[in-house]
């Protein structure tokens, strides 16, 4: 959300990580379901990119998507263009705030009372459920497990699987308190529960609210990938059908997307294909028996034309929204994605979310990292999450360059501590007599040395200075 946000949700206070992290790290069932369901993830993309060469697949998507950042601005005026040919209505937003005003417009136009949304996390970016809620229009989530986040008051943690963090019991437990369901660990009576009870609101649905996954410049076709049917339901039941995306899913061709879509639903799911992949190129026409009356895409800014200002942090925008680095991050794996605090977890999360809220919300997010690399190695578009981590951990502590208006008139962002440490680090060093006189006074009391050095020797032993100088050690063997 931006700054001067009309409407509240669930936002949470992202510099509370750290403590949210060590309540995860203590709870034994968030670890258990997450290093189970992470583990098969892990083993089923492996297991589908079996017989492909997949460095060459994954050169083709990066290049894919570097292509259609590159010439973003056209691909979009000619997307609009073929849409609007098509049939399909056209509107811009510049953050979440529009985004969301645009849709309760469009809703309050048809006197509609009642959305039924397909998994989006534009949406969720948007905070769109609470808003509509605010305006007095019920928004229904029709993904399962959006649908359970839903019922249980949360939200996703995971940009695929939503509810990834609830185990079976839970889940079940949930749907009885709030539906009304019996008790039952059969996944199969649980999710066949769960679809009677959408399917009513989808046929008496005003609104329907999807996401896209890729809108096709060339054809103006908006593509919908899913597995349940409800992306479907929602596009065609209802009589009016509202897409919601970033600026940034534009792709120039049809056969771009299938390059993509190989490497999305194996890296997501481990699966060859969706079972679902749904193309719309326009409201229904006459002689057609269903589909919507009107359908709309909100294209939604929030930010990213600032991302794409930046030649390096440009490759945030080449996401395809896989969640392949949560899947493989030992520290998302352990820590799950609601202790994040953001709608966008794990390590595409800490690239992405500190361009959207700025460095002073976000600066903890990209020191969640242990660097090991796994994000960068299984990325299908190959964004080089790493080094973006480590670009915006410099930034966290000189200043946010894609915000300078929040951090101007306010210098580094260390603390004045660390500023005086660093300060009379380089002015030691700048120095050979005073770095001698230094090191050895250091040496002299080193049993005055405190065995605590903050959160660093909470694991470690701190390291203990030298009973003599280099200097001395030289000096001793007559060198």
């Amino acid at each position: 959300m931006s700054e001067t946000a009309e409407h509240t949700g669930h936002h949470i206070d992202v510099k509370e990580f750290h403590p949210r992290a060590q309540a995860a790290i203590q709870n034994p069932k968030i670890r258990k379901n997450f290093r189970g369901a992470m583990d098969g993830l892990m083993s089923k993309r492996k297991a589908a990119f079996e017989g492909w060469d997949l460095e060459t697949l994954r050169d083709l998507g990066a290049n894919v998507r570097l292509r259609a950042l590159a010439n973003l601005p056209d691909l979009l005026e000619q997307l609009e263009k073929k849409l609007i040919e098509n049939g399909i209505k056209v509107h811009w937003a510049v953050d979440g705030d529009e985004a969301c005003r645009i849709v309760r417009d469009i809703c309050k136009a048809r006197d509609a009372r009642t959305v039924i949304k397909g998994k989006s996390m534009v949406s969720e970016e948007m905070e769109l459920n609470h808003y509509l809620e605010e305006q007095g229009i019920e928004a229904l989530e029709s993904d399962l497990g959006e649908y359970i986040v839903q019922l249980a008051d949360e939200t996703p943690s995971h940009i695929i699987m939503p509810a990834i963090h609830k185990n079976t019991g839970e889940i079940s437990q949930l749907l009885h308190d709030k539906t009304g369901t019996d008790l039952s660990n059969d996944v199969e009576y649980l999710t066949a529960s769960a679809r009677q009870q959408l399917r009513e609101k989808f046929m008496n649905a005003d609104v329907g609210v999807s996401g896209v996954n890729f809108a096709v410049a060339e054809t103006g076709t908006l593509c919908l990938v899913e597995n349940e049917g409800n992306g479907r339901m929602t596009t065609t039941v209802p009589k009016c059908h509202i897409a919601v995306t970033g600026i940034e899913k534009v792709v120039p061709t049809m056969e771009d997307v299938s390059a993509l879509l190989a490497l999305l639903t194996r890296s997501a799911t481990g699966q060859h294909i969706t079972t679902y992949f749904n193309m719309i190129s326009g409201p229904r026409k006459a002689e057609e028996l269903d589909g919507p009356e009107d359908v709309h895409l909100v294209l939604v800014d929030n930010g990213r034309s600032t991302i794409y200002q930046d030649d390096e942090l440009l490759d945030t925008l080449r996401c395809i929204r896989c969640g392949a680095c949560m899947n493989h991050c030992p520290v998302y794996t352990r820590v799950g994605g609601h202790a994040y605090g953001t709608t966008y977890p794990g390590p595409i999360g800490k690239i992405l979310m500190p361009h959207l809220i700025g460095l002073d919300e976000g600066r903890h997010l990209p020191s969640a990292s242990s660097l090991c690399g796994a994000c960068g190695e299984v990325c299908p578009v190959k964004i080089p999450i790493p080094d973006l981590l480590v670009r915006l951990r410099q930034e966290s502590v000189d200043g946010d360059k894609l915000h300078p208006a929040k951090v101007r008139g306010h210098g580094a962002k260390r603390s004045s501590m660390e500023a005086m440490i660093w300060k009379g680090w380089a002015w030691m060093h700048a120095s050979p007599g005073i770095y001698r006189l230094g090191t050895g006074v250091a040496s002299k009391f080193r049993a005055l040395q405190p065995s605590k050095a903050g959160a660093w020797t909470d694991y470690r032993t701190a390291p203990k200075l030298a009973d003599k100088t280099l200097h001395q050690r030289m000096k001793e063997r007559g060198q």
